[in-house]
């Protein structure tokens, strides 16, 4: 048992959530294996049990990003309403909850797929996961009544990369609510008439 009688965390955890925070704040070359090493508090030949590769333990990285980031943006999606023009715009909610996280450093797939290499397992991972985004922002300006879908979920998620990027250099709070104005602005030039 752990602390206060809770059970200890899988090593394979204790590893990811050690790269995660690491990764996160330094890049995955900024952070060596055996820092994570160091920080999950596990031998170096179970990391690598879990890991053969530096890159799988990347990898592994990114699917946590994803699933987290990826989750985020679905549920201010959701909690915008029904309505298909309200969830394209609700998203940008996500943004501002992610500047205003203590630690922020930035989209974490931006960061990754800049110090990758092109053509690696890793920086296709980076752009699978802005392509499958870019597909469910397609599918929701398609339902929004978008004349163009493709064209607007292209302004929607660079508008939300930039907004990312922004909330790194400037922090400042009134970026993603700029953000979220001009998606405003976009959805309803590009939507047909509710």
């Amino acid at each position: 048992m752990g602390p206060a009688g809770t059970t200890p965390q899988p090593a394979r955890e204790r590893i990811l959530d050690a790269a995660f925070r690491l990764f996160y704040a330094h890049g995955p070359r900024g952070a060596g294996v055996d820092t994570v090493i160091a920080e999950s508090g596990v031998a170096k030949a179970t990391l690598y049990k879990h890991f053969p590769r530096k890159d799988d333990l990347v990898l592994a990285y990114l699917d946590k990003v994803d699933q987290a980031w990826f989750g985020a943006l679905r549920a201010a999606a959701r909690d915008a309403g029904d309505n298909p023009r309200d969830q394209l715009i609700g998203t940008f909610d996500a943004l501002d909850t992610a500047c205003r996280r203590e630690g922020y450093h930035g989209c974490a797939f931006i960061n990754t797929a800049a110090e990758s290499i092109t053509g690696s397992d890793v920086h296709a991972r980076t752009i699978e996961h802005k392509n499958v985004v870019r597909a469910w922002v397609t599918d929701l300006a398609r339902r929004a009544g978008a004349t163009r879908p493709e064209q607007l979920a292209r302004q929607l998620t660079l508008l939300i990369d930039g907004g990312l990027a922004a909330g790194v250099l400037d922090a400042d709070p009134a970026t993603p609510i700029a953000a979220k104005a001009a998606a405003r602005v976009l959805v309803d030039a590009a939507c047909q008439p509710a």
